[in-house]
């Protein structure tokens, strides 16, 4: 990845931002500070990080092709991972991660155990209410997936009367049988896909960024992609709800490293295509 990384480059507007940030924290009256002298309510979350010269994050390692350890017990590493990596390196700092479970990772935020999370972590209401985001940095859809011979197939709604195979508790099962398809309930990607190789089932219906690691992984022989949900969904970094100054930051950087192309190389290293935009 050393093609893309560039540490200690940190961009005019995450400099801009520090010093408005230190400058409001000095031009407030004595009147304005806590017991501890620091100005109450001031967002120090990216001054913080700067001063450190660390940007902790909470992921996960053990969700792969997101954040794993390459051979089970290798190094950390995943798309997130060097997303991770390289946004701390537009930040000037350096990257620290802290594996936490899924069911824990947002209360750890919360407790400030790390400054951020990337793990796949996806913008919805009930989040936005409850955390700071940067810009997303993974898009994708539903798709689904059928023989590269299927012609019958070509949209949701022709998948009414087809056989599909989806986990049942997954929202995707929600979307093949709302679509009109009897499901064959299964465990997960893995049987479904079987089944649809070994033309068991008509489709399964998934999200597309499974689909494209099923692909680079195996290159997915005999299978394509017959349609797409017009929905995206959006993934980001995720952080306290007063840390808005380091989400900024977070985004401004972001928007750099898409601009220089970091993003689709890191995208294509485990995806085969640019889930970045």
């Amino acid at each position: 990845m050393n093609t893309y990384m560039k540490r200690h480059l940190v961009s005019a507007t995450v400099l801009t931002i520090a010093a408005a940030v230190a400058l409001t924290g000095c031009s407030a009256s004595a009147g304005d500070s806590g017991s501890d002298g620091a100005t109450a309510g001031t967002d120090e979350s990216l001054s913080s990080v700067l001063e450190s010269g660390t940007l902790t994050i909470g992921t996960e390692g053990t969700y792969r092709p997101f954040s794993f350890h390459a051979d089970g017990s290798g190094g950390l590493t995943g798309y997130d991972v060097e997303v991770a990596r390289a946004v701390a390196d537009q930040l000037g700092v350096e990257a620290e991660f802290e594996e936490t479970q899924w069911d824990a990772i947002f209360a750890g935020l919360e407790a400030g155990r790390f400054d951020t999370i990337a793990n796949q972590v996806s913008i919805n209401p009930e989040r936005e209410e409850a955390y700071a985001f940067s810009t997303p940095y993974t898009y994708s859809t539903g798709v689904i997936v059928v023989p590269e011979d299927n012609t019958d197939i070509t949209s949701f709604k022709s998948l009414a009367g087809k056989t599909t195979a989806q986990s049942l508790t997954s929202n995707w099962n929600t979307l093949a049988t709302e679509s009109g398809a009897t499901v064959q309930g299964v465990e997960g990607w893995a049987q479904s896909v079987a089944l649809v190789e070994q033309g068991r089932v008509d489709a399964t219906v998934n999200d597309k960024l499974t689909y494209l690691d099923y692909k680079k992984q195996t290159g997915a022989a005999g299978l394509k992609i017959a349609a797409e949900t017009e929905e995206r969904s959006e993934s980001a970094f995720a952080f306290a709800p007063e840390g808005t100054a380091l989400a900024d930051a977070v985004s401004d950087a972001l928007a750099t490293l898409s601009e220089d192309g970091t993003l689709a190389a890191i995208s294509d290293t485990y995806f085969g295509a640019d889930v970045s935009q």
